[in-house]
């Protein structure tokens, strides 16, 4: 494979950026600039911010946000498995037996684990 089949990729890599540029640039002109200090605050309501800008989360948040990504993820898998279905056969019945079996047994072990409650 040769650097011209990557052509095409690298001149959109660049028109992004060029046009990226161009409207900051645009925007820097033509927009309105009046920076203070409570401006640049953090954060900007006009009122003095209380405590520091970032707190804690519990990590249950992040725990719950990434279990949905997993099975959201593997739950892409059914759609080019039912497309193919026909073409798979009983072979492809099984793998894709075999696959749910897993998501459902991961998913009982994340329930029984406590990891869905919201609290």
């Amino acid at each position: 494979m040769t650097l011209q089949a990557f052509a095409p990729i690298g001149v959109l890599i660049i028109i992004a950026l060029i046009i990226g540029v161009i409207i900051l640039m645009i925007s820097r002109v033509f927009g309105p600039h009046n920076p203070s200090f409570r401006k640049n605050a953090p954060y900007e309501s006009g009122m003095k911010p209380i405590g520091p800008g970032t707190r804690r989360m519990p990590v249950k948040f992040y725990l719950v946000a990434v279990l949905f990504i997993i099975f959201d993820v593997e739950v892409i898998f059914f759609m080019p498995w039912a497309v193919a279905m026909r073409d798979l056969g009983v072979y492809g019945l099984i793998v894709m037996g075999v696959f749910t079996l897993i998501l459902v047994v991961g998913f009982i072990y994340e329930w029984k684990k406590g990891a869905l409650e919201w609290e």
